[in-house]
């Protein structure tokens, strides 16, 4: 089966102590290995105001996992954080496609770049005045 690449944002309560943030993450991020799921990257985006209140919350904690794994294990991780009341918002999105169609773009620029003559002007730009 092919392992698709993921992102986890979830959002924490903000009244929850550092050594708690400490092992509410790396209880998440054992759950994800129990599932299946390689953890890529964890990073702690910090305390932001929300756009709207969340189960009486005004700010959050938030916390971005970049995930490689199946959908299975993504919906038992997402089962997971449903269920961790430290945790008032979450959202998964797959970006291995994305991914791909980034360097997908890249290729192509990068081929117009070699294939463009040394002393070609850019697009759009006006042509160089003579001397007399």
């Amino acid at each position: 089966m092919q392992q698709r690449t993921y992102e986890v944002m979830f959002i924490v309560r903000p009244d929850l102590a550092d050594e708690e943030m400490d092992r509410l993450i790396s209880t998440i991020e054992s759950n994800a290995t129990a599932a299946g799921i390689d953890v890529k990257h964890v990073e702690r985006m910090g305390k932001r105001r929300l756009a709207y209140k969340v189960r009486k919350f005004q700010e959050g904690v938030y916390v971005l996992f970049t995930l490689e794994g199946q959908g299975k294990g993504i919906a038992e991780l997402e089962r997971r954080l449903r269920v961790t009341e430290p945790v008032i918002k979450y959202l998964t999105v797959r970006i291995d496609e994305e991914q791909k169609r980034m360097a997908k773009i890249k290729k192509i620029r990068d081929s117009h770049a070699r294939h463009k003559p040394e002393g070609a002007a850019e697009p759009g730009a006006e042509p160089a005045a003579a001397t007399v």
